[in-house]
């Protein structure tokens, strides 16, 4: 392994790395201000257009554990720069498209991309000072959150003031952007898995069990939770992930380790990410919506696309005045008081939320308590993660971690759906979420945050001896590659 960057290089590593993150953030979001008119634009349902948000969050969930894996056995800086290249030609497509089909390609090449955030944060642990890590996990670990926060007002004025395709022309110049940061200034650190075998059958048991499972989240409520497909889907799922984890533990090299999954270390860090971002989403979903409501149904602000927008981004800002804090926490108290600490602060956000949503700036207020519970939150998880495993595992676990977090983030998606389709009132002829079904919403958040704070008290600490074991077992990775 390379020995750590100076101070001055440690710190382009860390800018490039962070800019990635929120690069592969915005494009998650970017489609947000166009999905009323998606339809129109692609001469389609308003259900087909709905696959443009869902093959996103379908390949992402598939390509980054794999990404990761592949940065431990290839190179981590070598996966990112290939983790550029379908974000810049999805972004193409996307900008090229005329029709759903293309559009939907398009989407689900970005989604390959998203791995570059995982990979980012393994790649910290080889080229970053030991005294500057955890600030430095902190602020590429809330790149997502940031990047999401401040990519929906400058999406949504992008489509409100020039033609929906700047959108994706500018993404593509962004991808193609940092992936020329990352040749020039990230360094190629050796791969910490070298000579071990690619596991390709998990690669697709996992991605079979996956699928089967996101889709089954993410739609269910347009197919009805009780639908031969969505109810065969789960069936589907759950037989795919059981095969798929009784050979990864009887094969020599698997796609994910999941012995040192079961460690108590990293499966109630893995936990407390779901919830974590079951309880991130819910206020992202609720906050827009009550924003852009017509005043006439009396809870409702009547703000546009772009001042809702801007109401939301001070908390994406404050996510990243308050990373390199949270890494000075993680080293005065370590990761899980700080990911205790974070998940408290996001419930605090809730339980502030639910008296001031009926004002603008009570809603920003909550946001920029909620995220700054959300930058402590995602800081501490890599943290907890990479001092749990061995070094030719980084990325892997950090790629299944992120995988936990996104699968949170669906989860809390088809919940506070369901509360706000079920909770309604009709005015003038249309049908809207209730005040009560926003407040449940809300509720709901601030429960799931505290529930995430009880399961991380769970997190042992990490003893002497299973630093040691941590250790042994990467040196024995590392010996064919040294031979």
């Amino acid at each position: 392994m390379d020995a750590p960057q100076s101070s001055s290089r440690a710190g382009a590593v860390v800018a490039t790395l962070a800019l990635a993150g929120t690069v592969a953030a915005i494009m998650q979001t970017l489609v947000t201000p166009l999905i009323a008119e998606l339809p129109q634009i692609l001469n389609t349902s308003s259900s087909n257009a709905a696959w443009v948000i869902t093959v996103t969050l379908l390949v992402a969930g598939v390509c980054v554990p794999v990404s990761g894996r592949l940065g431990d056995l290839m190179g981590k800086r070598r996966m990112m720069l290939v983790c550029v290249v379908p974000l810049i030609i999805g972004s193409v497509v996307c900008a090229l498209a005329s029709s759903v089909v293309p559009m939907i390609v398009g989407r689900g090449l970005q989604g390959m991309g998203m791995g570059m955030v995982p990979l980012g944060i393994a790649l910290l642990r080889d080229v970053v000072p030991t005294e500057k890590l955890s600030g430095s996990i902190a602020l590429v670990s809330a790149s997502m959150g940031i990047g999401g926060a401040i990519g929906l007002p400058l999406a949504a004025a992008v489509a409100q003031y020039a033609n929906w395709r700047v959108l994706f022309w500018g993404s593509a110049v962004l991808a193609l952007i940092i992936g020329v940061m990352i040749f020039s200034i990230v360094p190629d650190v050796p791969a910490a898995a070298k000579g071990q075998r690619f596991d390709a059958p998990g690669a697709v048991g996992l991605a079979i069990g996956l699928v089967s499972l996101l889709l089954a989240i993410s739609k269910g409520a347009d197919w009805g939770w009780g639908s031969g497909i969505t109810l065969g889907l789960f069936a589907v799922a759950v037989v795919a992930l059981a095969v798929w984890g009784f050979y990864e533990l009887r094969t020599r090299d698997p796609l994910v380790d999941l012995r040192t999954t079961a460690r108590p270390r990293v499966l109630f860090t893995n936990a407390s990410s779901i919830l974590i971002g079951v309880g991130m989403y819910a206020f992202m979903l609720i906050a827009p919506q009550i924003l852009q409501f017509p005043e006439a149904t009396g809870y409702g602000l009547g703000q546009s696309m772009l001042a809702a927008g801007l109401w939301i981004a001070p908390g994406g800002i404050m996510m990243m005045l308050i990373s390199p804090l949270g890494g000075k926490l993680i080293n005065a108290r370590g990761p899980k008081f700080a990911l205790i600490s974070g998940a408290l602060v996001i419930a605090t956000g809730y339980a502030v939320a639910i008296p001031l949503m009926g004002t603008a700036w009570g809603i920003m207020i909550a946001g920029i308590v909620i995220n700054s519970g959300v930058a402590l939150a995602y800081g501490s998880m890599p943290a907890l993660i990479m001092s749990s495993v061995p070094v030719a595992e980084t990325a892997a676990a950090n790629g299944f971690n992120t995988l936990m977090r996104s699968l949170g983030t669906t989860i809390g998606s088809a919940v506070i759906g369901v509360v706000l389709s079920q909770m309604t009132v009709s005015m003038g002829g249309y049908t809207f979420a209730s005040e009560g079904g926003f407040r449940t919403g809300l509720v709901i958040g601030c429960g799931v945050a505290l529930a995430s704070a009880a399961v991380a008290t769970l997190i042992p600490a990490l003893r002497k001896a299973d630093d040691a074991e941590t250790a042994d077992a990467a040196s024995a990775e590392e010996a064919p590659a040294r031979a």
